[in-house]
């Protein structure tokens, strides 16, 4: 009788560390997908701020119409992405074309002095400011979940349940990872 007790009481034991697990699994998850959606809140401002400054600088940049145009297509290929994956090769793509954008504005001097010019620029610089905190806490969100996806005894239940790894928003262009130059 008492080793019935013992078996039971063990099996209840092993329960509540598979539900803890489980739950705990689920808690990481959801935050991966919380932190994802905080990156997608400062993207969708992103994306609403480009046509703006496109609009701004075109008056100034007439024979720069290039720039203006890989702007325009970098944007609508990061709001038309539907995988992750996409979706983070067409805003490293974007990001890399603004910077280009904003390069060769700092050429035109009334466009710099332009008050509409100077507050876009603001916004977007705030706007990849939050994007850049927001793609840190997600990365932390991911390599909490991908050590935990991983980690014994978390790896047995993440099988049984279907737990994934996820996907770092990382970089794909080296030239990316340059400190960009500053001239005055």
């Amino acid at each position: 009788m008492v080793a019935l007790y013992v078996i039971l009481g063990l099996l209840v034991l092993l329960a509540m560390m598979v539900i803890g697990t489980y739950n705990g699994l689920v808690q990481i998850r959801e935050s991966v997908k919380n932190a994802w959606s905080q990156i997608d809140v400062q993207l969708k401002r992103r994306h609403d701020l480009i046509p703006n400054l496109v609009e701004v600088a075109k008056g100034y940049m007439a024979h720069e119409r290039q720039t203006l145009e890989n702007v325009t297509k970098a944007r609508q290929m990061a709001v038309d992405a539907s995988s992750l994956k996409d979706r983070i090769a067409a805003e490293n793509m974007l990001t890399s074309t603004l910077r280009s954008l904003m390069a060769v504005a700092e050429n035109y001097p009334n466009l710099k002095a332009d008050t509409q010019m100077i507050r876009l620029h603001e916004e977007l610089t705030t706007t990849e400011n939050k994007i850049s905190f927001s793609r840190q806490f997600y990365n932390d969100e991911v390599n909490r979940l991908n050590v935990a996806v991983q980690s014994f005894p978390q790896n047995i239940i993440a099988g049984m349940f279907s737990f994934q790894k996820a996907e770092f928003f990382q970089l794909d262009d080296a030239a990316e990872r340059q400190a960009p130059q500053v001239k005055f």
